[in-house]
Parts: structure tokens; sequence; C-alpha cells
């Protein structure tokens, strides 16, 4: 049974991961093995996106108040176009990327790949575009990049800002695109998820330690978006590549031998 310490920790590990670009589900995978709960998968992890959703959905608070107010914006489409290819791709290759999230056999090599992205990137020259400047171009290659990270240890923040600093994007205006563009990504997996659960998954998690591990991911997500925003601004994104080529290294030594 989840304890609420064990739920406060994974919820500020979904936090924090979903928008430092070092992938949440890859972490999420590792910290459900340390405590050993594998059978609350699907609703654990249902719940505390739903905790990120809400952290985004308060820090944009404001573009989404406007896109209600006029939901056939330019914005409204580049949203839309930009997650057309996640929904592609995650329709054609469901069955697939569901076994592989539960095995975790594939985890270490895509932490390597997510850093040698984020290190390349990093290298890139300074970009010009803000967010008036963004064209539907811009929002599908970005969202394309958004649609591989559905292996489970491809950062999905990582790379969309890689993908953004490709296109020219300033690196604040990056990472600020590249978190409003989750939002419909993010709220899909809640839905598709919920219904999944609806369905009968046969999992039982205490009410309360639903509700600290939901609190504890909506307010360390937004001080993760609020603070990569304003980090990316002026530093490197390298010492996040170095962060996730030492946990694939340790990922892969620890499954070669057979302890993971």
């Amino acid at each position: 049974m989840l304890s609420k310490i064990e739920a406060f920790i994974l919820g500020i590990i979904q936090g924090l991961t979903e928008f430092l670009p070092i992938s949440s589900t890859g972490h999420l995978y590792l910290g459900r093995n340390l405590f050993d709960l594998q059978e609350a998968g699907l609703l654990l992890d249902t719940m505390l996106h739903l905790g990120t959703l809400i952290a985004i959905l308060v820090f944009y608070k404001h573009e989404f108040i406007k896109i209600i107010k006029n939901p056939f914006s330019k914005l409204t489409f580049l949203l839309i176009i930009g997650t057309i290819p996640a929904v592609v791709f995650g329709l054609l290759f469901k069955d697939y990327f569901e076994e592989i999230s539960t095995t975790g056999v594939t985890i270490g090599w895509e932490f390597l790949i997510t850093g040698v992205f984020l290190w390349i990137a990093d290298s890139a020259k300074n970009g010009f575009k803000k967010m008036d400047d963004i064209s539907y171009r811009d929002a599908l290659i970005i969202g394309s990049f958004q649609a591989v990270a559905i292996f489970p240890a491809i950062s999905r923040s990582g790379m969309t800002i890689v993908a953004a600093l490709w296109r020219k994007l300033d690196r604040e205006t990056a990472a600020y695109f590249s978190f409003l563009l989750s939002t419909p990504a993010i709220a899909g997996a809640v839905v598709l998820q919920s219904l999944e659960l609806a369905g009968g998954s046969g999992e039982t998690i205490s009410l309360s330690a639903l509700i600290v591990g939901i609190t504890a991911s909506a307010i360390f997500g937004y001080i993760a978006v609020k603070w990569m925003i304003g980090y990316l601004k002026k530093r490197s994104l390298k010492p996040f590549a170095i962060y996730v080529w030492v946990l694939g290294f340790a990922v892969l030594f620890f499954q070669s031998t057979g302890k993971f």
C-alpha cells in the first residue's frame, strides 16, 4: 500500500521531472521500483500527472483565458498542430509503448539519448523568435519531437526545448512554448488513463495518499516550470545532459548485473 511519505516523494519527482528536461516517466518508473509499487502504476501515474496538469493550467492561466475568449486565435492552432504528431504516434504504437513502459527494458538507453540531444542543442546559436514569431511549421516540428517522448525515458520537455532551440526560438521562449505545448499532451494522458481506470484496474490506493501525491506534484511542478523558464535564459542545458548520462549508465549497469 502506498504510504503518504512515498506519495509525497513520488509527487515531488513527478512535479520536478515533468518540466526539467530529464524525463518524468523514467524517474517515476525508478521511483516505483525503489518503493516496490509496480502494482500501483496506472492509478498513481494518472493522479500524479493530474497534479502537473493543475500546475501548468495555473501557470498559464492568462493564456488559456485568452484561448477561451478567442478559440480561433493563432495560439489555439499552434497548440493543435503541435499536438497532432503525439496523438498520431501514440495511437499507432500504443500497445508497444505500454509494454516497454511496463518492463523498463529500454530506459537506460533512452536517458542516454536524451542527454545527447540536450548537449547538441545547447551548442546551437541563440535564436531570435518570440511567441508572436512562432510559425505553424515550427509548431509541427516541435510537436514531432514531443511525439518521440512517448518512449518512457525520453524527456518530453527536453525534446521540445531542443526542437524549439533548433527552430531559432530564443531560449526563454523555447522553454515557455515547450511547457505550454505540454498541456494538451498531459491532459490527454490523464483522460486516456482515467478511461482505462474506469474499465477496472484493480488498483487500490488510499485517498489521503493520492491527495498528498497530487498536491506535491502540483506545487513542485509549478516551481519547476517557473524556475526552468528563468534558468534557460542564460544558462546551459549541459548539466542536465550529464545528469541523464550518469543515470542512464547506472541503470544499464544495474540491469546487466540483474539487480534492477
